[in-house]
């Protein structure tokens, strides 16, 4: 490999990465023109394991939308990124694919009078299709794979006496 391949190499992974953490701060922030502009013109989104939906990135960020305002602090963390460049349609360079754990802590609305610990944690796993366009790297597609969730146990109502 040349020097000039290597510093492509990297180039494109930093470019990358970039829109994973941008998809997860237009998450988190609830800035779902962002989040729209991330992905490509026929970009997709599946939350299904999540218990969410499936669709384009409009239908997804208006679902988003709706879902989030339940979660008002919600900060999910996107590690442990995996990159490969070219496993898309078998092209050399203009596609990757990143497998990327996450970890979502969020509050639920209305719990214990403004305290600001997370009551509703989930993980997983993301598996992002990307595109190199015009405009630089975008996502083709996104599917949420949910491993695990935590969420407040429901207390018993009081017996009626």
């Amino acid at each position: 490999m040349t020097q000039r391949v290597e510093l492509a190499t990297v180039m494109d992974r930093l470019a990358v990465d970039e829109v994973v953490t941008e998809y997860a701060v237009a998450v988190d922030d609830g800035d779902w023109e962002a989040y729209r502009r991330l992905f490509t013109p026929d970009g997709r989104a599946d939350y299904r394991s999540a218990g969410g939906v499936e669709g384009d990135a409009g239908e997804i960020a208006a679902w988003l939308a709706r879902t989030m305002e339940l979660f008002p602090m919600r900060q999910h963390l996107i590690v442990n990124r995996r990159v490969r460049f070219g496993l898309l349609e078998q092209d050399s360079r203009d596609t990757a694919r990143v497998q990327a754990d996450y970890v979502n802590p969020m509050r639920l609305a209305g719990q214990d009078g403004g305290s600001t610990e997370p009551d509703f944690v989930c993980g997983g796993r993301y598996d992002f299709g990307l595109t190199r366009t015009a405009e630089g790297w975008r996502v083709r597609e996104v599917v949420v794979h949910e491993k695990w969730r935590r969420a407040p146990q429901r207390r018993p109502e009081p017996a009626a006496s």
